[in-house]
Parts: C-alpha cells; structure tokens; sequence
C-alpha cells in the first residue's frame, strides 16, 4: 500500500495556511519551489486522519484527560523500534520539543549560567538559551574532508571547565544529518559525567535512520541524568498538531521539569494531538517503512543531481534525518546573495546561519518531498549558481 509510488503522489498543500508553502509564496511569489522547513508533503498514515475524523464527530472538545493508552503506545513504539526501554510514568507531555529545551534550561540552570551547544545546530537551541537569560556556551562540531561533522570533546570538557551547567544534544543532527554512534555518545556521556552537566537530547528524529548506521538513543546510555525530548510531529508530520514527550527517568529532575512546565501554563494537550499520536504510534509502522524506503531514494537522487548539476558543491554524508547540508562555499557567494540568487531562481531553502555564523554559503535542503521536487529544485539551484 505504502509503495513508492504512493509517496510520488505528494500532496497539494497551498492554501490550507502551511507555513511551508503558503508563506514561502506569499514572500517569494507564486512559483518558487519550497525545500526549506522541515515539514514533508506526504500524507500522514491513514489511522491518523481517521482517530481525529473519528473524535472530531463528537461535538465536543472540552477539557482533556491523557489516556495510559497514550504513554503506552509511546513507550511500545521506541521500545519496538529502536530497542530504548523506558516507563510510561517516565513520559511528560509537551506541545513541542522546543518548549522542552526551555523548559529544562528553567529547570536546571539560573539566569546567567552556562548552557553548552554544538553549532551547527538548529536554530532553536541557540534561541531557547538566549531568551532563558543565560549563557550561550558552544563546542562547534568539526567537519573531515567528506564533510562528515565531529564531536569535539576537548571543546566539550574546556565548556564544562567554564561553567556549563546544562548541554542540549540534537540527536539525531539537524542540519549535519549525523546519527551518533554509541561509543560518541558514550564519549561525551563520560566527559559531561565528570563535571556532574546533565544533557537535554532532542531526539525528534530518531526514527530516520539509513542503513548502516543505526540510532542509540541517551535514554539508554545513561537515563539517570539525561532528558530525552521526542515527538510524532516529524516522523508522522503531525507539528501542527503540538504533541511532544520528555522522557526523564530521574524522579528529581522529573519534578523539577514538571514545575518548570507549569509555571509556564503548560497543562495539558491539544484532544487531537493526543488522539492522532496514539494512532500513529500504534498503527503507523507500515507507513513508515514506507516513507524510509522512498526516503533513501531520494537521498540517493540528491547526492546524484547535486554531483551532476553543482560538482564543487559538498553535501554532507546522509546518515539520518530528510535533511540535506549542502556546502556551496566553492562558488564564492556569501549568504546574502545567494538567497537572492535563489530567489530569482524560484526555489527557498533554509539559510546556513540560521544553525550558526559558521553556515554561512551553506543551505539546508528538505528531502521529504516527492522525488521530482528534488530535481526541479537542484536544477533551479544551478540556475542560481552558475547561470
């Protein structure tokens, strides 16, 4: 059912107020072809439509009990796909991941403390420390010749040594793709283990991994200091919907989150969320075998089209995520005219310095898209290029 040529279908998206495509036109014109935000055009599984259809025909949405069902499937989808155990009651509901890396900056650092991240890295994270008041710490992640990004632990341990008192992973990366092997969280579990830091990983894509490379999740290196952010928004593209989790298995850092949580307001989950995150999580495995298969198709025409149409251009090895790094510094633009060259050039994607100063003449492509937009957009970021 869910073959490839289910996912060529795509999905016409303009018009129902996506952000993607809807906003992307309203600022770049009717035609420009969006690969930027990380949101796919494909259909969510089947099961999901029909639990909220299903909810929506009672005609009435009122206050809102979170189900053990929910936390069940939760706990069962991660323990069935990626081997990481973990309890129901260890779950807290979120509306999104980035409320979560607030919410354990408030939880376990004071205003003016240090938070470490690894740019580059998703904008957010730098986001969240600086409108928390504290301290933006970074161990810039290093890239070999292929463009494969590093962890630079030395960088790590001297941001401990100046005071970090919390460390945000992405995990696996968003923009670089990388998906952490055991023994480099391990590494870096024992390094922030010395200065008693405790790491916050967001792990929203955790289920887009490509063979050979498999994901390890923190939850199961190290659950007693660790806070594992995850959510049904990427894997399933249910964001709009705002349902997220933290897995924290600690009891004290469990309170000390749920606290931080409720001082902002943050009670309870949208009844539609919750619905069709149970029925992804129960029923969307097929669907995303699936999408995984289309998914390493077109990470495949991607390095294709690229090494055709722009051969000085390095894009980053895709171990994970549908999110291409793509360094263009070869042709000699800095950021600001080569969006405007894409521009005139009908296609958007996501600027290099929204992840860090470091990205500049760097752009970040969306794979999770039908194959032809792919072609149509590395053709269009010739055209921008080189004419």
């Amino acid at each position: 059912m869910f073959s490839s040529e289910y996912f060529d279908t795509g999905l016409y998206r303009v018009g129902t107020a996506c952000e993607k495509w809807d906003v992307c036109r309203a600022e770049h014109g009717a035609e420009t072809l969006p690969m930027w935000v990380a949101d796919m055009d494909f259909p969510s599984p089947p099961a999901v439509q029909e639990a909220i259809l299903r909810r929506a025909a009672h005609p009435t949405w009122g206050y809102t009990e979170v189900e053990a069902a929910l936390p069940e499937a939760v706990s069962a989808f991660w323990a069935r796909r990626h081997g990481t155990d973990f309890a129901a009651g260890e779950l807290t509901l979120l509306p999104c991941v980035v409320t979560g890396l607030k919410t354990a900056i408030r939880a376990y650092t004071r205003p003016g403390e240090g938070v470490l991240i690894q740019s580059p890295v998703y904008g957010p994270f730098r986001m969240a420390v600086e409108a928390t008041g504290r301290k933006l710490l970074d161990a810039p992640l290093v890239p070999d010749a292929r463009g494969r990004y590093h962890m630079d632990l030395q960088a790590v341990e001297a941001a401990c040594r100046a005071g970090a008192k919390l460390m945000m992973l992405c995990s696996p990366h968003n923009p670089v793709s990388r998906l952490w092997s055991r023994e480099e969280l391990t590494a870096l579990l024992e390094v922030l283990g010395r200065w008693g830091v405790p790491l916050v990983s967001d792990e929203i894509h955790a289920d887009f991994e490509y063979e050979p490379h498999s994901f390890v999740s923190v939850r199961s290196l190290a659950p007693e200091r660790t806070v594992t952010l995850l959510a049904p928004s990427k894997t399933f593209n249910l964001a709009g919907l705002q349902t997220a989790f933290a897995v924290i298995a600690d009891e004290w850092m469990r309170a000390r989150f749920a606290d931080a949580l409720a001082s902002g307001g943050v009670v309870s989950g949208n009844i539609f969320g919750l619905e069709a995150a149970r029925a992804a999580f129960e029923q969307g495995d097929a669907w995303l075998d699936g999408l995984l298969a289309y998914l390493r198709g077109n990470r495949e025409t991607l390095a294709r089209e690229l090494a055709a149409a722009l051969p000085e251009a390095v894009l980053t090895p895709m171990e994970a995520t549908y999110l291409g790094w793509m360094d263009l510094r070869a042709y000699g633009f800095h950021e600001e005219e080569l969006l405007a060259r894409c521009g005139r050039a009908g296609v958007m994607f996501t600027e290099g310095t929204f992840f860090g100063a470091q990205g500049d003449g760097f752009l970040r492509i969306n794979i999770g898209c039908p194959r032809r937009n792919i072609a149509e957009a590395v053709a269009r970021l010739r055209r921008a290029i080189v004419g």
